[in-house]
């Protein structure tokens, strides 16, 4: 048979190769480096920045996993009054980024902040000399914000599994006389493993991606360590380096997960009988809901009512400043741009993938559509630091070509909008890969074989078939992509144009200054957009009938 290639798959490779571009950039510019640079970096960068951030992604890991899985298992294993409200507000610190969390708690726990001034004022204390918290600066008081900022990634893959799975087991052992301590740990969390480790990667993930929280908190973590030494030390090389021993622990997480969930194997009924909640009453329900409530308060309701409270006193005070002004069309107009090429580029790997028909082109699409959704493995840093050679190298052959054409050579991609939106682009594609592909799992087959018959080729297909049924899975994914776009921050500081701001680095540029009234703005307009596919979660899981407990 001979071979013939589809323009849909060959596009599909073409953005499996676009994947790829930045990571074996990230190699070429580490083999620039010196033997004296490998053992510099390992005698006096490596092992504070391995540490940090082996010991923060431990203990993110853990109060993740407890508090995910405990909100997870509460809201669906017993009801009691504000149980539908909790089942939803537990998704709120997703709106939160870590870095933003940490710039609202480092002035509200500050010792001339409203915290300890209330704290002294109850005992009797005039001034911080006398009596002041810890200092929340440090690796513990970074892993209990992000842990209660990162939490919600486990809980909803925890709880998706706790109202899938069949109830007969857990009632099974309830009649068999187990406490509910006991149908947790013996019945519910081994069945619920694959989905914690699931979230836990999730979570760690973002760990790793976060660069504002550590560095507002004073941890040297490998992100931290990668960005200063190409920013403040114009070292390419040795931030590569680092880059590629960052990537070595991306790899072990994700080899991590999958142990997590190697024995993942169930029984399938089709329509499983959802877990009855126990009713709780009196004593026993308050604190439900107050444990509840608890990691919402930390991770959402605290954070948001600083930046809303400081955000109304800049705006009274002050009004909206016009560089503010200037970030937020920067940011809006990139996050469209790159949304768009998401978009696009999602849609053909996805349709690519659904093309494909003979075992050679299956495989083919099956590779590059998990090429495709490296990126988001990727730490934004570590993605910005791989972009830079060869974008680079395009950038000279490019100046070239304009000096034969008797132009003056200048850059086209460096320093240049079009560089952040395909960093953008390259991170969040598994956002819109995997929407799409989900959206397209719901449509039959069957439809498929009737346009062919028909007459319909794959363009003709997808534009009057699949596109309008598409709809709601392709604005679902476009709106996840947009505002995560709007939240980064890490692949922004590395490659954004000179003078080039953006909501984020408009932020972390106040931080750092510790102009904490002009960042508040910014960071309630990224919070803002974080809340609408929050509530897009929330509808979710209204629809999917889990929220009719009374």
């Amino acid at each position: 048979m001979t071979w013939r290639w589809n323009p849909w798959l060959l596009g599909a490779v073409l953005v499996a190769v676009l994947m790829l571009a930045p990571v074996l950039g990230l190699a070429w510019a580490a083999s620039d480096g010196s033997a004296g640079l490998w053992a510099h970096l390992w005698a006096n960068v490596l092992p504070t920045a391995l540490l940090n951030t082996g010991l923060l992604l431990l203990g993110v890991g853990v109060l993740v996993g407890v508090l995910g899985t405990g909100s997870a298992w509460l809201v669906t294993a017993f009801a009691f009054p504000g149980r539908k409200m909790l089942a939803w507000a537990l998704l709120l610190p997703l709106a939160v980024p870590t870095y933003i969390a940490a710039f609202a708690y480092l002035d509200v726990l500050h010792p001339l902040g409203p915290v300890q001034g209330l704290i002294r004022d109850l005992l009797g204390y005039d001034s911080p000399r006398q009596f002041r918290l810890p200092d929340i600066r440090h690796l513990a008081g970074c892993i209990v914000l992000l842990g209660f900022v990162l939490y919600p990634y486990v809980y909803l893959t925890t709880r998706a599994l706790f109202m899938t799975q069949a109830a007969g087991l857990l009632e099974a052992a309830r009649s068999l006389g187990a406490t509910p301590l006991q149908v947790f740990w013996r019945v519910a969390l081994p069945l619920a493993r694959p989905a914690i480790a699931v979230g836990v990667a999730l979570a760690l993930l973002e760990t790793l991606n976060d660069i504002g929280a550590s560095e507002f908190l004073g941890v040297q973590t490998l992100t931290v360590s990668i960005y200063t030494t190409w920013v403040s030390r114009g070292d390419l090389a040795g931030a590569a380096q680092i880059a590629l021993a960052m990537l070595a622990v991306v790899a072990l997480l994700l080899t991590l997960e999958r142990y997590g969930r190697r024995r993942q194997r169930y029984a399938s009924v089709l329509r499983p009988r959802p877990l009855q909640p126990q009713q709780l009453r009196g004593a026993p329900a308050l604190l439900a809901l107050l444990l509840g409530l608890l990691p919402v308060l930390l991770g959402f309701a605290v954070p948001a009512a600083y930046l809303l409270w400081e955000a109304a006193e800049r705006l009274q005070v002050a009004g909206i400043s016009p560089q503010l002004l200037v970030a937020l069309w920067n940011t809006l107009r990139v996050a469209l741009l790159a949304t768009v090429v998401a978009m696009v580029l999602g849609l053909l790997v996805a349709w690519a993938l659904r093309l494909a028909q003979s075992r050679r082109r299956r495989a083919l699409a099956v590779t590059s559509s998990r090429i495709a959704v490296l990126g988001y493995a990727i730490p934004g840093t570590v993605l910005a630091i791989g972009l830079l050679l060869p974008l680079g190298a395009l950038d000279a052959m490019a100046g070239s070509l304009l000096e034969l054409a008797g132009s003056q050579p200048r850059l086209l991609l460096m320093g240049s909008v079009s560089v952040l939106v395909l960093a953008y682009t390259l991170r969040f594609l598994a956002v819109s890969v995997g929407g799409i592909e989900s959206g397209l799992a719901r449509i039959p087959l069957s439809l498929d074989q009737a346009a062919a018959n028909l007459g319909e080729g794959a363009t003709g297909m997808l534009r009057r078939v699949h596109l309008p049924l598409l709809r709601p899975a392709l604005a679902a994914a476009a709106l996840l992509v947009f505002v995560d776009t709007m939240k980064e921050l890490s692949a922004t500081l590395v490659l954004r144009p000179m003078n080039f701001e953006t909501l984020a680095t408009w932020l972390y540029a106040e931080a750092a200054r510790g102009t904490y009234e002009e960042g508040a703005v910014a960071a309630l307009l990224i919070v803002v957009s974080g809340l609408l596919p929050v509530i897009l979660l929330a509808r979710a899981g209204a629809a999917y009938g889990v929220e009719d407990a009374r």
